[in-house]
């Protein structure tokens, strides 16, 4: 998996918006998950959002529903975490993953993106 950011350099301005995307190409899905981690500087990376590729399902974290929202496109291979109202603890490095649990668990993912440094700046 292959992960970007769509902004350049990473860098967006507090209450500003951003899309993250995951490229899939080559990589048959069938029913397993795509989530989305973020790790924060000196923290431990944590679960974000996942959905299942073949169904309408998703699963958020506390802490970041309602602003953040993740979809995908058949076409592109690809899935989108779009980050609305971005906030200076929104700063991490953001990873995309897969796995055949539709689950918030890190440990059940694999095929790890390289992962997107998004950085707020108040």
């Amino acid at each position: 998996l292959r992960c970007s950011s769509g902004v350049w350099g990473g860098l967006v301005q507090a209450g500003g918006s951003l899309t993250l995307s995951c490229a899939t190409s080559g990589f048959t899905f069938g029913d397993y998950a795509i989530g989305w981690f973020r790790q924060a500087p000196g923290k431990e990376r944590e679960f974000v959002a996942a959905m299942r590729w073949s169904r309408p399902s998703t699963i958020y974290a506390d802490s970041v529903k309602g602003r953040f929202t993740i979809s995908k496109s058949n076409a592109q291979n690809t899935v989108y975490l779009q980050v609305n109202s971005v906030k200076p603890e929104d700063t991490a490095v953001y990873y995309c993953a897969a796995s055949i649990q539709f689950t918030m668990e890190t440990r059940e993912y694999f095929n790890w993106g390289q992962g997107t440094l998004v950085t707020v700046s108040s």
